[in-house]
Parts: structure tokens; sequence; C-alpha cells
């Protein structure tokens, strides 16, 4: 069936026009002025709207089990709020345990996701470390359409990737095309501090952040990049909130090197404040790592945002209920770590940044969906709008607005960190591959209809890296 979307202004990340837009089947296949919709076309006045890509989320985590406990959002109701927010694709991540193979934890995810309402692909954890797991990296490039994968560089005792696992990850990632990935946190400091923190009777969530200073980010991600970079390999660096891992990433792009930084929405506008808070419900509701930092980090977020030095917006989507969170009543190491945000993300991108000025429209697209399209080589499938482009998008009316809340929000917990936040600028209708999905706060889209996104290795940036590493391939010196 074909879709006619009339009258509206199309936003991508490098122009804005207003013409008609044309579906058919889960494709783009005509934009015009004043088209003519095809017989028994469903047509969509989109007047006085923009018509922009569908939100790619690159960092989420449905149904993960993770501290003793599983995510309250599966893979059904964590896309079916990602599509009222406007987001049409979702990246999770397979974390398999210790010593288990990669490729069986990648078809117990795939199988938990074939509920998904939005499209959705797959980073893969590296969480240990043989010659199996670089065999099993191989053929999830080759034979699955995973390009990424993630290193978390905290959670010691549990799935923290230490500095050889790190080398042989990264070595492996260069040699597939792939591009590896880093929570950046010093897992050691991290887990000193906390028992420091626990040892001098501080318990409760003001102990969270205590333990995660900004100089255990700062330290992680500079170390990280080092690594990469003196192996000749990209790198992406998930949820950045510190001026230090800002100016980690600036400083290496600056000397050359191909460097990613991300951003969630929640770090740009939530601080550490809420770890005050004497409702232990609410402070502990906020606990995520990394925790939300003191406001000047966040003006040093912008920054890094409006320079281009932080590439991609997310949310790390994990969301726990407060039955969950009290697991760690007692001890706030044991509060499971983790937030929603995938259906407020646009919302929030665009109040606080479209709205305040600090970036432009078009600079929102590229932000919310055109560049980690382009980072974990989507693009132009997804996050453009053009011919032959997949018909993923978010029809978005600057003139509605709406304030932000647990009580109407679609994920399965009672905490929103976005509670009362008035949004100008609404995602009002969403489609996903050249169907309705979302339509005037009612879900359209069923069950099992997101579809899996193979991306294929080496991304276009690895032009230029392999390019370098034929120029420096070291020499032997005849004597």
């Amino acid at each position: 069936m074909s879709l006619l979307i009339k009258g509206g202004t199309i936003v991508t990340h490098e122009e804005s026009y207003q013409a008609d837009l044309l579906c058919d089947g889960n494709l783009i296949v005509e934009i015009g002025e004043n088209l003519t919709p095809p017989e028994e076309a469903e047509v969509l006045d989109a007047t006085g709207k923009l018509i922009m890509p569908g939100g790619i989320d690159p960092h989420t985590h449905m149904q993960l089990p993770f501290m003793g406990t599983v995510a309250k959002d599966d893979f059904a109701s964590g896309t079916v709020a990602a599509l009222a927010g406007g987001t049409t694709s979702i990246i999770d991540f397979v974390i398999p345990s210790p010593q288990q193979s990669l490729l069986e934890a990648y078809h117990q995810w795939r199988d938990w996701a074939k509920k998904s309402h939005s499209n959705y692909s797959f980073h893969v954890a590296i969480t240990w470390w043989d010659d199996s797991v670089g065999e099993e990296m191989e053929t999830l490039v080759k034979e699955h359409g995973v390009n990424s994968f993630k290193h978390f560089m905290a959670y010691k005792n549990a799935i923290m990737a230490t500095d050889d696992i790190l080398v042989s990850s990264f070595t492996k990632c260069l040699e597939l095309g792939a591009i590896p990935t880093v929570h950046a946190e010093n897992g050691e400091l991290v887990y000193h501090l906390q028992n420091k923190m626990v040892a001098q009777g501080i318990t409760g969530p003001e102990g969270h952040p205590l333990s995660r200073p900004s100089s255990v980010e700062g330290e992680a991600a500079n170390r990280a990049i080092s690594i990469a970079n003196t192996l000749g390999a990209p790198i992406y660096l998930v949820h950045v909130s510190t001026e230090e891992a800002v100016d980690a990433i600036r400083y290496a792009k600056d000397h050359g090197h191909t460097v990613f930084g991300e951003v969630l929405a929640g770090h740009l506008t939530v601080d550490d404040s809420v770890y005050q808070n004497t409702d232990w419900e609410t402070a502990a509701a906020h606990v995520m790592s990394p925790p939300f930092r003191p406001k000047h980090h966040q003006d040093a977020l912008w920054k890094g945002v409006q320079a281009g030095t932080l590439q991609t917006t997310a949310t790390d989507h994990c969301a726990f209920c407060i039955e969950q969170k009290s697991m760690g009543k007692d001890d706030f190491s044991k509060i499971p770590n983790g937030t929603a945000g995938v259906e407020e993300r646009m919302m929030v991108m665009w109040e606080k940044g479209v709205n305040s000025g600090k970036i432009t429209p078009n600079e929102f697209v590229a932000l919310t969906s055109t560049n980690s399209a382009k980072i974990f080589n989507l693009y132009p499938s997804k996050g453009a709008i053009r011919v032959g482009a997949d018909a993923d998008l978010v029809i978005w009316n600057p003139n509605a607005s709406k304030t932000l809340s647990a009580k109407t929000h679609q994920s399965n917990i009672e905490h929103s960190i976005f509670e009362g936040m008035t949004i100008n600028g609404l995602p009002e209708t969403t489609i996903c591959n050249g169907k309705l999905a979302w339509h005037e706060g009612k879900l359209h889209s069923k069950s099992g209809e997101g579809q899996y996104i193979d991306r294929p290795a080496y991304a276009p940036f690895y032009e230029a890296l392999t390019k370098r590493q034929e120029l420096n391939q070291p020499k032997v010196v005849e004597r």
C-alpha cells in the first residue's frame, strides 16, 4: 500500500524544503511538488509540519539481565516507547556472560527481539577473551550483520574488559572492518571508591556519584582512545558525560584520529542534585552509570555537541522499577543501574537544543538520526530522506506541546528523569517501514513488525583508515 505525505517541509541533516513525499512498500519512491496520489494510496496532510528521518537511538538495553534482575521494558514495550517518540530504529546490546559464547548470546537476543514494533540491530559486548571470541566476532560480522563491539571498562568482577581484552578486541575489530565502542569508566577506581563510601557509612544513592567522579571517566576515555590510536583502530565512546572525556575526544580529533562521541539526552539536561533528594525512591530512580553530573559538565557537553566533538545522541534506555531499585536499599552499589528515555530523547533534544537556539533543525536531524546511520553504516538507507531510502520517517508538529510525565509515558516504570519538562514541538506521526506506526497518540504497529537491520562492515571512515595503514606499514631496515 502507498502512503503520500502532502504539504510538509522536509528537513534533512543538510537542507530544508517543501515537497510531497510518496512511500511504496518500505521505500521512499518519489519526492516532488504536488504529487498525485496513486489509487488507494493513504494520504496524510502535513501542512505546517516537518518531515524528518525517523530517529535512531544507538544505545538501548531492552530486556537486559543485569545486577540480579531484568530490565522492565522488553523489546515490545521498549520499541512502542521508541515509536511514540519518533524513533524508528534502535541499536541494542547483546551482552554475553563471561565465558559464554558470543553466538549463543546473539541468538538469545535475536529471539527476544522478535516482538519488536520498531526496527532494531545489535552491538555485541566483549566481556572475556580467548581465540574463540575472535573467531565468533568474525562470524558475527560476516554472517549476521554486526559491525560494532562494546567494551565495558567498568563493572569489575562482572563484565569489565581489562586492557589486554581491549587490545585483543580492538585489533580484531580493525581486522574485520568493525568499530569498537567503550563505556569509559575506570572500573578499578569505581570498585575502590564504592567500598570506601560504604565503609564511611554512605550507603544511599548519594554514594553513587561519589564513587564515580568525573576523573574516572576522563582517565578511561583517554586510555581507550590511546589504545585505539596506537593500534590504528577507530573508536566510539558511548554516553560521554564529562568535560574531561569531551576534551579527550576533541584532542584526539584535533590530531587526526578517528574518534566518535555519543551523549545522552539525560546527561545534557539532568544534573547531580537529583541524588540529594531526601526521598530515597526518587534519588534511586536516577541511578545510572555514568551518573548525572554537576551543571558545568552539561555546558561542556552542549559545547561538544555544537562543535561536532559529540556526533550522536542516545538514551542508554534500561528501565528498572522501584521494586527493582530497592535491591540496593542498604547499599547504593547494588541499585540496578539504568533509567528510561527512548521515548523522550528527540523531544528533549528539540526543546533544549532547537528551541533554545543551541542547534538548528538540520543539526537536530544529524544528531538524532543521520550521524548514527553514517557511523554504524546504515546511511543512506536510514537517516536520510531521498528516493530509494527506507520509509522510516517522523512527522513533527512544531506548534504542539505537552508536559513529560511517567503517568503518560509508554515505559513500564513509575519514574521519568524528565518529569515535568514542558516540550514545545512534538512527534505527531511515526512511519516505520512505510507504514503508520504511531499516529496522534495511538499505536498502529503490531508486535513483530520491527525488522532486524544488517549493518555491513567497513563504514566509509574505514577508507581513510585503510589508506593510512597502507602508507604507514612498518618496514625492515636493510643493512
